[in-house]
């Protein structure tokens, strides 16, 4: 799951002041005054676009001198870097003409008060209707941390006693692949280097907790000041700037396809739209499929996508209905609403229920389930086995959301004392490591899966342990994004049964091979401290005698944070191989062995 911070890719917090409250203090945040400005969050009477009704007041106080304005401190911090060139703009008016004519200058400063960056141009007092600001910014060095500001000031003795109204700002560093309004780089390399298969999205939870904040594709598309924003689930806002065509794109930039989720008549705070009352919500969401892969010529929606740059359809196979639909008694009559309508207007697709499976009964019977798992490492080691005796009745399942969060069984969802976990650790990671060779073994019905929650802004997270952290200058891979790694580079076309492992024992193991190279890949979970000992015995013509090893380990509380960003990561080496050959998992770890085979 991936929610709706703008740090991930645009740098400025609280850029449009969108879904705050109009002259309190508190919708400021994080601008600040510079040398004695006057601030105010106001509803403009003549508002930039009508998505966005906010916009910030500046006064230059009479008898000011020297540069004045206000900054902005982004999300918890600004990256400068000297090889960076960052695009900054903004939106000005003035609500009186005036006689003023000056400089108004944008740019970054470090922690110390140095401006490493700066451009300007020149503003007029004569400019009453809403005019687009645009200025690059070539740091002049890097700066030593984060704690660094983007600041707009004008002459403070020139421009005394003026009143200016700012909108819609942005600030930009390099994007990956260099897409406008695109995705920060450094986040975008580290999921690619996973090579991961798909992506799912818009969540989660972050569908909507209420019917009036849920995730509207409609409001997301377009125009950046077209977009309001929300309240999201988590109680930040979104800015949707990171919209359904931005997200398109860039799962095409890293090479998965979408798993895409519509909204389906219920939200989290537990409140469903009545059977009679769907069809707007239907049409919506049959609106929304358009826009990913509908034809321009005959749908709105798919014309909407063409104007905006991309004619043809995006790759959209599967799309899930709801979320955590287990939590309401209505899916039974939403899922035949939606799904009915959905297979009638796009027949090729494949339709993902998100009640419990087969509980209660819902109709037409869905052929692919979402299961969600959230529980301690010790619950996965044991649970390794458990799609093993599912009926192979055509039914497929989807491992849409797991991840091992706490050591407390009793309190699952609990604080950090009570065993609540902050970020994945050696344990948990090798536990995961153990479920997911069983996912493996039954790759016959389970047909993906993905860790929950994806991305953690660790300096305002609600939500842990998460699969990568980043703050505003880096990127904290945890141990289990190193299992999803070593999973997914390493894993064949063909499974290979073996001897299965001991049902409640802590060593856990699944074979593949590439039917094009010969390789096989033997992914080994050793879930406790003490060392393991296993004998492979590879009924193959030929075998190499000499493979490659991959092991991450570490002690039961090792974790990869932003104190100790590199304390466990996968080592590499050559492992003495052949028909037969032994091997010995260190405690705590996760191996994975290649050898040629023919």
């Amino acid at each position: 799951m991936l929610c709706g911070y703008d740090g991930q890719y645009q740098l400025l917090q609280n850029r449009a002041f969108q879904q705050v409250q109009p002259n309190d203090a508190s919708s400021l945040y994080p601008w600040a005054p510079v040398d004695g400005a006057q601030l105010t969050v106001v509803a403009d009477p003549v508002p930039v676009s009508n998505a966005l009704p906010n916009s910030l007041e500046f006064v230059v106080p009479s008898d000011s001198s020297g540069s004045v304005g206000f900054s902005n401190t982004g999300y918890w911090g600004i990256k400068i870097d000297s090889a960076w060139t960052y695009n900054a703009s903004l939106y000005y008016r003035f609500p009186s003409a005036s006689a003023f004519s000056g400089i108004l200058t944008l740019g970054l400063n470090s922690s110390s008060g140095t401006i490493l960056a700066s451009n300007s141009t020149t503003i007029s007092g004569a400019q009453t209707t809403w005019k687009q600001v645009f200025l690059t910014l070539h740091p002049t060095a890097s700066a030593s941390d984060n704690n660094n500001t983007f600041f707009v000031t004008v002459d403070g003795a020139a421009a005394a006693g003026e009143t200016i109204n700012f909108a819609m700002f942005s600030l930009f560093p390099p994007t990956y692949k260099d897409q406008p309004n695109g995705m920060r780089i450094d986040i975008s390399e580290t999921l690619a280097a996973m090579k991961p298969a798909f992506f799912r999205f818009p969540g989660g939870n972050n569908l909507g907790q209420t019917f009036a904040t849920r995730w509207q594709w409609n409001a997301t598309v377009g125009p950046l000041l077209d977009r309001p924003g929300r309240v999201g689930d988590w109680g930040y806002v979104n800015t949707d700037g990171l919209g359904l065509y931005e997200y398109l794109i860039w799962f095409e930039d890293v090479g998965m396809e979408p798993f895409m989720a519509v909204w389906a008549g219920y939200s989290l705070d537990g409140e469903s739209i009545a059977e009679g009352d769907l069809e707007p919500y239907i049409q919506q969401a049959i609106d929304q499929i358009n826009f990913v892969i509908g034809d321009p010529a005959t749908s709105a929606p798919a014309a909407l996508r063409a104007e905006l740059g991309h004619p043809e359809p995006f790759t959209l196979h599967y799309v899930e209905v709801g979320n955590e639909d287990f939590f309401s008694s209505t899916y039974t009559y939403r899922w035949p609403a939606f799904v009915n309508a959905l297979q009638a207007e796009f027949p090729d697709l494949n339709y993902i229920a998100t009640a419990y499976p087969f509980n209660p009964p819902i109709y037409p019977t869905p052929l692919q389930y979402d299961v969600h798992v959230y529980q301690t490492p010790e619950w996965f080691v044991e649970n390794a086995f458990y799609y093993d005796s599912f009926e192979r009745n055509g039914t497929k399942y989807f491992e849409g959301e797991y991840a091992a969060i706490s050591t407390n069984p009793n309190d699952l969802y609990g604080t950090p004392a009570d065993g609540r976990l902050l970020y994945p650790t050696m344990q948990s990671s090798t536990g995961e490591a153990a479920f997911m060779t069983g996912l493996e073994r039954n790759s016959d019905i389970v047909f993906a899966a993905a860790y929950a929650p994806l991305l953690q802004l660790v300096n305002d997270s609600q939500w842990t342990p998460d699969l990568v952290s980043f703050d505003a200058g880096t990127v904290y891979p945890s141990t289990s994004y190193y299992v999803q790694k070593l999973f997914s580079l390493n894993v064949g076309d063909e499974y290979l049964p073996s001897t299965l492992p001991a049902v409640n024992g802590t060593l856990h193991w699944t074979v593949s091979r590439s039917s094009a190279s010969g390789d096989v890949f033997i992914k080994i979970s050793n879930t406790v401290s003490t060392d393991a000992d296993i004998t492979f015995a590879l009924p193959f013509s030929s075998v190499a005698s000499t493979g490659t090893l991959q092991v991450l380990s570490g002690g039961q509380n090792d974790s990869n944070t932003p104190v100790t960003p590199d304390l466990v990561s996968p080592g590499n080496s050559t492992i003495t191989t052949g028909p037969t050959f032994d091997y010995t998992a260190p405690g705590y770890s996760v191996s994975v062995i290649t050898v040629h085979t023919a």
